[in-house]
Formats: C-alpha cells, sequence, structure tokens
C-alpha cells in the first residue's frame, strides 16, 4: 500500500474500513493519523489532477476521492455507517480510526467552505478535524490556520510533507455562521428567483429549504446556507462574480496563481471601483440599498452605514481577500473602540468592516491598513429597499453570486447568526486567535495607533498613497496595469 519509498503506516486505512462489505481482517499496527482526502481537481489549474495521482499513489486509493466525481457527504455518510457497524460488532481498530481520523481538502475557499457544510450536516459522532490544502487564488481559511496561500507543489515528497504536518498540527474550534435569505416569491413568472447554479456551495450545503422546515414563510422562497471565514456584499463580490464569470468562459487561461490574482485586480480597475465617488451612482452605496440591523444586548440596532460604503463584510476569520485582514488592530485606548474584543474565531461574534472603494481596500497591503470598523456582532439582519438597484452582488468564503433586488413590495431579507462550531487544523503558523487558548497568537502584541479617523467621510481627498514608503503591491503585480 502506497509508495515504497515511503513510510505510509501512519496515515493509512485498511480496506474493510473503506469499502463496505470486505472481509474483516485482523490489523497489528493502528495508525497515528488516519485520514481521508477531498480533492477538487478543477482547482488550481492542473494541480488538482497532479495532487490526486500523488495522494492515491501515498495513500490506499479507497482513501483519495475527486470532489468532481464524488459527493462528500455521500462518502462521509457510507464511511460512518461502516464504522458504526464495525464497533456495534466490537472492532476496536474501527473505533480507533473514527477517534483519530482527520479530513484534508484541497481545493479553493469554496471547496474548503462546502467541505465544513457537510460535516456540520452530518452532525457526525466526534466530527474530524479538517486541514486544507490552498488551491485557490485567495486560499484565506487555508492561510488563517498555516497552511500557507501559495498553490503547492504536487510530487510525493511535498504530498509527504504536508502529510506529517496534518499529523502534527493541533485542533482548533471556530464558529459557524448560518445565513438565511428570504425573498417574497414573484406574483407572476419564474417560480425559482435564482438558478440554484449560480449559488454557492455553501448556499447548497442546506439546499433549498423543505415545505417542513420552519424557517420556511409562507408567500417567500428561502434559502439557507453556511459560512466559516466571511459574508460579504457590494463592490468586491462583484468584482470577485465578474472574475468567476471570466474564468467559466476562458478556464484555459486560469490556470496560474499569479495570473489569477493580476486579472482580479485588473478587473477592479475596469469596473470603475477604484474611482467610485467620481463615475458611480449612489446605488452602488450599501446604505442606498439596504438597511443593516445588528443584535445588541437581545435587541436589534439600525447599524450606521458611512453614505460612502460600497461593500461591507462580515468577517469571522483574520484573513481575507488573499490573507489580508481588514479589522486590524483597534487602538482600545480610543473610546470608539473601547467595547470591542480581540478578533477570536471562536468567540460567537464576526466584524462588521467597510470599505468606500478599490483604493481602501489597498489600504490593507500597508502593514497596518485596514478596513472602516463598524461593530462586532453575533446577528446581523440587511433589509433591501425596493427599487434602489436591479441587483446586487454577495459573496461566500470565495463563491460570489447576482443577487437580484425586490420591485415594487418585493422583499430580499438576509440574515446572518451563530450556527455552532466547526473543528479545524492549524499548524505552528496558524494566524487565528482561539479565546480558549491563551497560546494562540496574540493580535494584540501592538496597538494600532494610526490617527485616521475611521468614520471620517472625506477620506477620499485626504488619501496619499505615493507617501507610504511601506505601501507595495502584490509580487508580480505589473504597475503599469493598475494605474
Amino acid at each position: 500500500m502506497g509508495d515504497g519509498n515511503y513510510d505510509m503506516r501512519e496515515f493509512c486505512i485498511p480496506d474493510y474500513i473503506l469499502v463496505p462489505g470486505s472481509e474483516v481482517k485482523s490489523v497489528s499496527h493502528v495508525p497515528a493519523c488516519p485520514v481521508i482526502a477531498f480533492i477538487n481537481t478543477k482547482s488550481g489549474g492542473q494541480l488538482g489532477g497532479e495532487l490526486l495521482v500523488s495522494y492515491s499513489t501515498l495513500l490506499n486509493k479507497n482513501q483519495v476521492f475527486d470532489l468532481g466525481k464524488n459527493a462528500p457527504d455521500k462518502v462521509l455518510q457510507k464511511l460512518y455507517a461502516t464504522l458504526e457497524t464495525l464497533k456495534h460488532n466490537g472492532d476496536n481498530f474501527a473505533a480507533e480510526i473514527q477517534n483519530r481520523l482527520r479530513i484534508i481538502v484541497a481545493g479553493g475557499d469554496g471547496t474548503a467552505s462546502w467541505l465544513l457544510g457537510v460535516v456540520s450536516d452530518l452532525k457526525l459522532p466526534q466530527p474530524p478535524p479538517i486541514a486544507t490544502v490552498p488551491l485557490g487564488t485567495g486560499n484565506n481559511l487555508p492561510f488563517a490556520f498555516g497552511w500557507g496561500k501559495k498553490n503547492p507543489t504536487t510530487d510525493l515528497q511535498s504530498v509527504v510533507s504536508f502529510l506529517n504536518h496534518v499529523k502534527g498540527a493541533r485542533e482548533m474550534k471556530i464558529d459557524s455562521w448560518h445565513i438565511i435569505m428570504r425573498i417574497k416569491a414573484p406574483k407572476e413568472g419564474s417560480c425559482d428567483p435564482i438558478a440554484p447554479l449560480d449559488l454557492p456551495h455553501a448556499m447548497h450545503a442546506f439546499n433549498r429549504v423543505s415545505s417542513t422546515d420552519k424557517l420556511n414563510l409562507k408567500g417567500y422562497h428561502t434559502y439557507r446556507g453556511g459560512f466559516w471565514n466571511y459574508f460579504s456584499m457590494g463592490m468586491d463580490a462583484q468584482v470577485s462574480y465578474a472574475f468567476h464569470s471570466e474564468r467559466k468562459l476562458h478556464p484555459e487561461k486560469f490556470k496560474n496563481q499569479l495570473y489569477n490574482q493580476s486579472t482580479y485586480l485588473k478587473l477592479g480597475c475596469t469596473q470603475g471601483w477604484f474611482f467610485g465617488s467620481l463615475f458611480q451612482s449612489a446605488s452602488r452605496n450599501i446604505a442606498q440599498l439596504a438597511k443593516v440591523k445588528i443584535m445588541k444586548k437581545g435587541h436589534w440596532e439600525d447599524l450606521h452605514i458611512p453614505r460612502s460604503i460600497k461593500s461591507i463584510v462580515c468577517l469571522n476569520l483574520p484573513s481575507f481577500s488573499g490573507g489580508l485582514n481588514p479589522w486590524g488592530t483597534p487602538n482600545r485606548r480610543k473610546s470608539i473602540y473601547r467595547d470591542l474584543t480581540l478578533p477570536y474565531v471562536d468567540d460567537g461574534l464576526f466584524e462588521v468592516v467597510g470599505f468606500r472603494d478599490a483604493w481602501h481596500g489597498l489600504v490593507l497591503l500597508a502593514p497596518k491598513g485596514h478596513g472602516t470598523r463598524l461593530a462586532q456582532t453575533s446577528r446581523i439582519r440587511f433589509e433591501f429597499h425596493k427599487g434602489a438597484a436591479d441587483c446586487t452582488f454577495m459573496r461566500i468564503d470565495g463563491e460570489p453570486w447576482k443577487q437580484p433586488l425586490p420591485k415594487d413590495d418585493d422583499t430580499v431579507v438576509v440574515e446572518i447568526s451563530h450556527h455552532g462550531q466547526v473543528s479545524m487544523l492549524a499548524t505552528p503558523l496558524c494566524r487565528s486567535k482561539s479565546v480558549n487558548d491563551p497560546s494562540s497568537p496574540s493580535v494584540d502584541r501592538e496597538e494600532d495607533d494610526s490617527s485616521e479617523e475611521e468614520l471620517s467621510e472625506d477620506w477620499e481627498e485626504r488619501r496619499k498613497f505615493g507617501a507610504a514608503e511601506t505601501f507595495k503591491y502584490p509580487e508580480g503585480i505589473d504597475i503599469a496595469q493598475v494605474s
């Protein structure tokens, strides 16, 4: 089993556990870190396909699944049914496999979220912790837990090295966030306001809400989903949507992470987000589109959104848009920040951040750059104004979609609330901070002493990029493409 040059005994699971009905064998060695690997072969250009070959060479091929061919919920249901049956029959080896099992998922942030959603939904006994291989463009989830953000090399030696990191990784809980979207059913025309294919995997995790679900309301279409990294709306989601649409049309061009990142930046330019106030109608401003409410001490309160904000991000992890941290480190000596806690990933709160335009987003590339901090909360609600615009753009964990907005008396409401926790695997390079673990990396090391007054409306006039020696574009970006 596996390649002769590597000792894979610590990671391999025998067939009788993976293939229902196989002959039960007595096993002498209990693997320290049995794994199931899910690989999105469409991610990372040809890298996904190469990883599938390497993992299948090193491990039992029945431990390795191509997500294009195998639905992860079916795989895990079958595996856990077999494990429970074997345990019931007194198989201690099966019990040990279940205790020690770890999941590896290779793909973009959307793929990783899909797996997290499946593990949450299946309510498995002892849900296995998850390690992520960065195969996408942004790779925020892997970056936040120390797995890097560059697409990996796929040779056997690199995979063995990754497996050893998985064996040594520690478990870390993170909050899961439930998102529900209610759309008033149109009186005529199509029954489904969004083609299900256009919704991200994370909204498919719960699928269309069944008629027996108590969250369903008569006369409305209801969609549910989950996220672990972020939900965003507006400018950044529109650029992401343009990128995904372009990639669907010309997949052959998007085989290189650097090319993907520079295309992303170019789309931000061509869509006018860099000079928002000059060219855009106010309908792109969040305050014009929606009323935003947050839960405070058991009551809904209106959240003031400055009129210049064109993008709003609800952030669970300290990583967004390729590893940047839009929340930054608020100086809690300032009265405006006194009530804020550190951004923990397991405290039942997420951070709400706004951006004025794409230049404001690029502020994050400076060492102490951050967005406009708006709130920390456990629940948020967006109520869209009728007639403000035909549609807006939304994004969950790297997957964007175009959302039609109400005409006349239709209503679109999006609400986010806490929905339990899942287990991630973290390396010593993990950037996420746990409320339960004082040894996790401290964001407290330096207070942000930037003098920028957060909610000021005239930021547009005061930005001076050339003066910041510390500011630099991402590696490999041609400045001529940006200007």
